[in-house]
């Protein structure tokens, strides 16, 4: 894939943070990126990232999703505004809740691919559901909230 991940578009948060930072020596390093109506990114676990035996830590895969759903809600703020993402000046959305609902363990073995999309935007505030896949299963899922901070939505 030639396009830079969505994270890449909004420096310096895209090469920084723990979940997707590029330059996170010690970060997951999840990259989104849109595909048609959805955002989607595959991710390799490694052994380190195990929690017990065969399986992922539920902390490391709610940070995947929560990086995952807040590129989405970015992309989407972006997309709103008629713009390119990072176009300055820089959006930048928070989280102000994630429900993650785990149901059933997930393999180590991985890859794993998770798909969001946006179910609500008004004014600052974007709420994305996310799917998290691992060998044909879906194994968790997540609701996430996210509020603009900064600049006002257009037309506010």
């Amino acid at each position: 894939m030639t396009e830079k991940p969505l994270q890449e578009h909004v420096l310096p948060f895209g090469r920084t943070c723990y979940g997707c930072g590029s330059e996170n020596p010690r970060g997951l390093r999840l990259q989104s990126f849109r595909e048609g109506e959805e955002i989607v990114a595959t991710w390799q676990p490694q052994p380190h990232h195990v929690s017990g035996p065969g399986v992922i830590s539920g902390g490391g895969l709610a940070t995947l999703m929560d990086c995952h759903t807040c590129a989405a809600a970015t992309e989407a703020g972006y997309r709103a505004e008629g713009r390119a993402m990072g176009e300055p000046p820089l959006l930048t959305y928070v989280t102000a809740s994630l429900h993650v609902n785990y149901l059933r363990p997930t393999p180590l073995a991985g890859p794993l691919t998770l798909r969001a999309h946006v179910t609500a935007m008004e004014g600052r505030r974007v709420v994305v559901a996310c799917t998290l896949w691992a060998e044909g299963e879906e194994t968790a899922n997540a609701e996430a909230v996210y509020v603009r901070v900064g600049n006002a939505p257009a037309g506010r």
